[in-house]
């Protein structure tokens, strides 16, 4: 299993409304195709490890991620990445804030934070 987070974020409305939908611009392994209209999000796996029991299977693993918004301005950044912490904090665990800053390859506005994700086996 995957930590559930492009559907709990695409059954979002706050969320979609502000990064679509067919497609919702949320894409995993922290790339987006090229030419992805602003503003999107990225995700990807930075660390993971199942939660061991001396005297079972893990019946859990633990993702973190890591989120980073792409946008034109620094408050749609801001926005985006509003939304999505507060749909993603009802599932898991926001854990630090990353990169704010403007992209020098995109020159997008970067905003990111991370997550420890909880997924049942």
């Amino acid at each position: 299993m995957i930590a559930p987070i492009f559907q709990v974020c695409a059954a979002s409305l706050a969320v979609t409304a502000l990064l679509g939908t067919g497609p919702t611009r949320l894409y995993p392994h922290g790339e987006a195709p090229e030419g992805t209209e602003r503003p999107y999000a990225v995700w990807q796996v930075v660390t993971g490890s199942p939660i061991n029991f001396i005297n079972c299977v893990p019946s859990t693993d633990r993702y973190g991620l890591q989120v980073d918004v792409y946008a034109e301005t620094a408050s749609a950044a801001d926005e985006v990445v509003s939304a999505l912490r507060r749909v993603i904090g009802q599932h898991a665990y926001i854990t630090g804030f990353g990169i704010d800053a403007k992209d020098e390859d995109t020159h997008s506005y970067r905003k990111g934070f991370d997550v420890a994700w909880l997924v049942s086996l």
